[in-house]
């Protein structure tokens, strides 16, 4: 077997590719493939099948060859055809060509409408001559003479690192585990089909070990893996044993999205919903009892954290082994606030979130965890999604600049406070740095002068007229309205075609998510455009601005790299602030930590790890252990 496949290549690396494929080059490409080997391997779905590619490699089955695009249209394009020829020992040939993903919006029978056409040449003199062509096509593929691809071996050390793997003798008995890791994967999730819908293998897993968990659990999936529809499906179950479930969210837009969701997934069921908070005030009406009681009939309450935290609320709900807690974005409901809400006695639990854990507040963290049973294993990484087909890979663009003088000086002033409050109060013994908020106020004080850092609006302008074409989505995420009114105007100037969404706009938010969902085009955004909603047509997204939360920006990131026709891989665009000048001291490392926190989390998991690797040895210069500040973070929201 010959296969020729496209690693994704930033377009410097393809321009270096066409100026001759050097020692260097060879040694550079070849680090990111093997990088990805690695990956393969030590992935624990991919492992058996990489070792038995390993195995047909070294035995000579299988031949690799890489193919990229050449960079005049690297902007646009990817090698992304899909050709296949088969000969048998007569050499009958059969051909096909075309787009049929395995993946779940490929073959499931809601998903893309997609097909292949097949030729074979003993058919007609119409057929061998399609077919004569596309083994031509193949072969000057495989010699490297098409125009506008270039095709090159697959890199040595890459080669090396996956023939490590490599296990001739035993390669059989690994297909055949596989086969049967698939069959119990298959019957986990055997009878869990609801309106054409069907839980993926990690969906099943993750519900079955919450029962044997005596139903209690936090879903740590990825943003966009399908964790409202593998909760639901946990609910439908739930339903069935005469539980009465109480849905708990953090905003009156994921109250309007559950409610539709629990009508459309569980709408054979014919369940009464009582939906409380955003303006829905029924509940007062002494209805949290009825709902929330024993009852035979499926009847099911949802409820923003923010009603649901209200005394009359709690002391309304009818508590018991029959009730079943469910938590959105579970982190939310671990702030001073919320937690009255933990008072609840219940039997079943359930916390929903990609980040579970809240940043610079362990104690709410462990309320959270105490109460809903820790996290169920394994957690649904971005990793494991990317790798599922559930969302597109990426690659991460890093954008540096720096502060203006007198931003910088802000920055050392409020810095100079803080040590100086800190020498003061860490002489007493009960003082706690992660509680103090004279120092948490400070420290967001001190953020925002690096999320509105004015170099970022010519960035903006720069990287937008360098990088859109028409028809393209992109997110642009800002801080503040001023900042994002800057960001329109500069825009505008251009003649890019540029929306604006947050709370306070004059337009309706709804018209302007559709019209930009059909047409493509920039929308600048503030905060609105996080938690709860979906747009996944997006295909690029700028961060202007990114609180130290590492939820933040691993939502962001979420959303940006959902699943959609012709889409098949995001890019990300980061603007990092880094030190106005280098110095040894906390003033220059306390702009860094922050700063790469996010920009090594985002690379590391990118299709072009390697574009981090100037952040990786400046936080060595600077003596930053990037895993200890990868842990860090505050919570900025209030809840």
């Amino acid at each position: 077997m010959r296969i020729i496949c496209s690693p994704i290549l930033s377009p410097d690396d393809i321009e270096a590719l066409e100026e001759g494929y050097n020692a260097r080059i060879e040694q550079q490409s070849g680090e990111v493939m093997r990088n990805e080997v690695r990956r393969l391997l030590e992935d624990p779905y991919l492992n058996k099948p990489g070792r038995v590619l390993a195995s047909l490699v070294s035995m000579g089955v299988i031949e690799i060859k890489v193919a990229f695009m050449r960079r005049e249209s690297i902007a646009r394009r990817l090698f992304h055809d899909k050709l296949g020829i088969f000969r048998d020992g007569e050499q009958n040939t059969v051909v096909f060509k075309g787009s049929m993903n395995e993946t779940w919006r490929g073959l499931s029978a809601d998903g893309n409408l997609e097909s292949v056409d097949v030729f074979v040449d003993w058919e007609d003199a119409r057929e061998a001559s399609r077919v004569a062509d596309e083994i031509g096509y193949f072969e000057s593929l495989w010699q490297d003479n098409y125009p506008g691809v270039i095709v090159r071996e697959f890199p040595k050390i890459a080669r090396d690192e996956l023939l490590n793997a490599a296990d001739p003798a035993n390669w059989e008995q690994i297909v055949q585990d596989i086969c049967d890791e698939i069959k119990h994967e298959v019957s986990l999730a055997s009878g869990q089909k609801y309106e054409g819908k069907k839980l993926r293998a990690h969906q099943a897993d993750s519900i079955e070990k919450w029962f044997i968990n005596g139903q209690r659990g936090i879903f740590e999936h990825a943003t966009g893996s399908g964790k409202t529809f593998t909760a639901l499906s946990l609910i439908r179950l739930c339903l069935d044993k005469g539980l009465s479930p109480l849905i708990l969210v953090p905003s009156e837009l994921l109250l309007e999205q559950w409610s539709e969701e629990v009508r459309s997934e569980l709408g054979d069921l014919k369940p009464d919903v009582l939906l409380c908070g955003g303006g829905n005030v029924r509940w007062r009406e002494g209805l949290i009892g009825p709902w929330t009681k024993p009852t035979s009939k499926a009847r099911i309450t949802i409820s923003t954290m923010q009603t649901a935290s209200n005394s009359d609320f709690l002391s309304a709900v009818r508590q018991g082994s029959h009730l079943l807690i469910v938590a959105d974005e579970v982190h939310r409901i671990g702030s001073q606030h919320y937690q009255k809400i933990l008072a609840l006695d219940s039997g079943a639990r359930l916390g929903l979130s990609a980040t579970p854990r809240r940043a610079g507040d362990s104690q709410g963290t462990e309320a959270i965890f105490a109460y809903f049973g820790g996290v169920i294993q394994p957690p649904f990484t971005l990793k494991d999604a990317i790798i599922a087909g559930v969302l597109t890979p990426y690659i991460y663009h890093v954008h540096g600049i720096a502060l203006s003088s007198t931003e910088q000086s802000s920055w050392d002033e409020i810095s100079a406070r803080i040590s100086q409050h800190y020498a003061v109060k860490s002489q007493k013994k009960d003082y706690s740095f992660e509680t103090d908020n004279y120092v948490k106020n400070l420290l967001i004080q001190r953020a925002r002068i690096l999320k509105t850092a004015e170099a970022k609006i010519p960035l903006a302008a720069e990287i937008l007229r360098k990088h859109y074409r028409q028809g393209e989505r992109w997110i642009i995420y800002c801080d503040s309205q001023d900042q994002l009114y800057a960001v329109v105007e500069a825009l505008q100037c251009q003649g890019l075609p540029v929306s604006e969404y947050h709370t306070a706009m004059s337009g309706d938010r709804t018209q302007t998510l559709r019209y930009f969902e059909s047409n493509g085009g920039i929308i600048v955004s503030i905060r609105c455009l996080d938690e709860g909603v979906d747009i996944p047509s997006v295909s690029h997204a700028l961060i202007l601005a990114s609180s130290k939360n590492p939820r933040e920006f691993i939502q962001r990131r979420g959303r940006v790299l959902r699943r959609y026709p012709d889409k098949y891989v995001s890019e990300i665009h980061d603007a990092i602030v880094l030190p106005y000048q280098v110095f040894d001291g906390m003033l220059g490392t306390a702009i860094l930590e922050g700063e790469l926190m996010r920009a090594i989390e985002f690379g590391r998991n990118a299709v072009n790890p390697a574009c981090i690797s100037d952040l990786e040895r400046l936080a060595l210069q600077f003596g930053i252990d990037l895993p200890s500040i990868a842990q860090e973070g505050v919570e900025d929201n209030g809840e």
